[in-house]
């Protein structure tokens, strides 16, 4: 079976080893070329972060940070290497926060995804993510042109002289969001088009429902998801085998509980933290707020990087509770000022028409009384307190569960 490069197919040994030299060049880089970084990183010896393991004692970079930053240093707040006049694009996203990107050397890394699929030269690829303010189109067009495909800069909208374009270029691939295909396959029956040539879909953006990929599939059409974001590029992507998503060799990715940078065990549902090894724009351990969990074992396709389940909801779990905001920074906050818990979970519900707090600890001991006041103390509100034994609560992510019915 024929890979995008050597780097997907390296041993766990090789691949660690690659990660110890590369993984402290990085985080140097980060300190001393980037204002941000160089203040975050002041007080850490980065010499002993040399695996994924020793990362988490480094802080975490939210989405937050940098819409800060860039209100104070716009337009990237101190978080990318170089003057801004040394990139080719400016992105704006919801928040709204501001992407570099380059143009040349597949900068968001799209081409591995896209060669999984089986794109290459002699391809045409549709590219329907937008072009507009969001760096999608681009990173798309990228990875097509990483593997010699041809591309057809459609954008989103226009579906009638979509389809009519597809069928006279001869389009054999697609890339956009999943449900946007199927609009332009309806269209193309209701005006009795022909896109039969269309043989594979590279898709993000949205879920892909197993239902759609099958109704690609009776089409002829081999329909495979990525997992990326505007800020990181791409992070994980499917393969043939369609079995899990296979983190991208450009990136280090940690799976720890919301709101907090502890990792949590393997195969547990947790937030998404990733590291990027882009020289250019070095963001380290960034909370994506994506819940997913690590696959056991490698991709049946040959592929050797760690697995992920894909997009498994949200980790920002923050809710109002009596008016006051509770958020997933608050329980893990709680969790690390009490050394007996070893976790926590926040339930709110309502009781006589009234906002009620549950906080569930998992902890050895058996009384719980001197808990209350940290209660008190972190989330500014007075709620129950129940004590479990350690291995009690599920371990699914879920550090806030709001039982309320807003029907």
């Amino acid at each position: 079976m024929n890979f995008f490069d050597k780097l997907e197919i390296r041993s766990k040994d090789q691949r660690d080893s690659d990660l110890f030299d590369l993984l402290p060049k990085q985080l140097r880089n980060a300190r001393e070329n980037t204002s941000s970084y160089g203040a975050i990183l002041k007080d850490y010896d980065l010499n002993d972060i040399t695996s994924v393991k020793s990362l988490s004692s480094l802080p975490v970079t939210r989405k937050s940070s940098l819409t800060v930053s860039q209100s104070k240093g716009p337009p990237f707040g101190g978080y990318t290497v170089g003057k801004t006049s040394d990139f080719d694009h400016i992105f704006q996203s919801p928040g709204p926060i501001y992407e570099p990107g380059k143009v040349s050397n597949d900068w968001w890394r799209m081409g591995r995804f896209i060669y999984a699929l089986g794109v290459g030269n002699g391809d045409i690829v549709q590219n329907c993510f937008s072009y507009h303010m969001t760096p999608a189109g681009m990173m798309f067009e990228n990875g097509a042109r990483a593997v010699g495909a041809s591309v057809f800069p459609a954008g989103t909208g226009q579906t009638e002289l979509q389809v009519r374009a597809a069928s006279e270029i001869g389009v054999t691939a697609y890339s956009g969001t999943p449900d946007f295909l199927k609009v332009l396959l309806d269209k193309s029956d209701e005006l009795s088009i022909d896109l039969g040539r269309i043989k594979r879909a590279a898709v993000g953006g949205g879920a892909l429902f197993p239902s759609l990929r099958q109704e690609y599939f009776d089409r002829g059409i081999t329909c495979l998801q990525s997992y990326g974001t505007a800020d990181l590029g791409n992070i994980a992507y499917e393969s043939l085998a369609m079995d899990g998503m296979i983190v991208d060799e450009g990136v280090i990715v940690e799976i720890v509980v919301p709101g907090s940078g502890k990792p949590v065990e393997e195969g547990e549902i947790g937030e998404v933290l990733v590291t990027t090894l882009n020289s250019d724009y070095p963001l380290i351990r960034f909370a994506t707020g994506d819940m997913s969990a690590v696959l056991p074992g490698q991709s049946p396709c040959g592929r050797t990087n760690m697995r992920i389940k894909g997009w498994l909801g949200r980790a920002d779990q923050t809710t109002k509770i009596k008016g006051m905001f509770v958020r997933p920074e608050q329980v893990a906050e709680f969790v690390d000022s009490n050394t007996d818990i070893i976790k926590a979970r926040v339930i709110v519900d309502r009781i006589d028409e009234k906002d009620n707090m549950t906080v569930i600890v998992e902890t050895t001991r058996k009384d719980g009384s001197g808990f209350t006041e940290s209660v008190k103390k972190v989330f500014k509100l007075r709620g129950e307190l129940v004590v479990c034994s350690p291995g009690t609560l599920p371990k699914d992510g879920v550090v806030i569960e709001d039982k309320r019915s807003y029907d």
